[in-house]
């Protein structure tokens, strides 16, 4: 098989290594108290919607490491039409899917759902992760950064 290589543009970390650093500490704050498999699923969707595959491939393998299921990764981009996430799962996505696509909004419906299932302050770490990896996928995307470099 013959793949194509994506030229990166710019190696953002180290052209900007303190902006870099401030979305790490971010990223770090935004991940304490969230369930390692949730988060990644949240991570992959944002990653998905924004096609960023940089960071899609970074969070199947993270997700992978916290006990994720390839038939639900697999299934993660018709999350609204398969029978494996759960309850909690699912209002988490549709939040991830209404902050990352922001022009639309996040209907009163989505939020209350989320708000319904997750505990306020859980609720505040995942809209703050789901920002968070929004300004991930948006630098990766910009610069090109593919998967399989640093």
């Amino acid at each position: 098989m013959t793949t194509f290589q994506v030229p990166q543009r710019m190696n953002f970390s180290a052209v900007s290594p303190k902006v870099f650093k401030a979305v790490l500490a971010l990223d770090a704050a935004a991940r304490e108290g969230l369930d390692p498999v949730l988060l990644e699923l949240v991570q992959i969707r944002a990653s998905q919607v924004n096609r960023c595959a940089y960071c899609v491939d970074y969070h199947t393998s993270d997700a992978r490491t916290a006990g994720e299921t390839e038939e639900r990764m697999h299934q993660l981009a018709a999350w609204e039409e398969s029978s494996l996430f759960t309850e909690k799962e699912r209002a988490a996505l549709a939040l991830t899917e209404a902050v990352t696509l922001l022009p639309g909004g996040v209907s009163d419906a989505v939020y209350e759902e989320a708000a319904r299932l997750f505990e306020e302050k859980e609720l505040a770490q995942l809209i703050a992760l789901i920002f968070t990896t929004n300004a991930w996928n948006r630098m990766n995307v910009t610069t090109r950064k593919t998967p399989g470099t640093e």
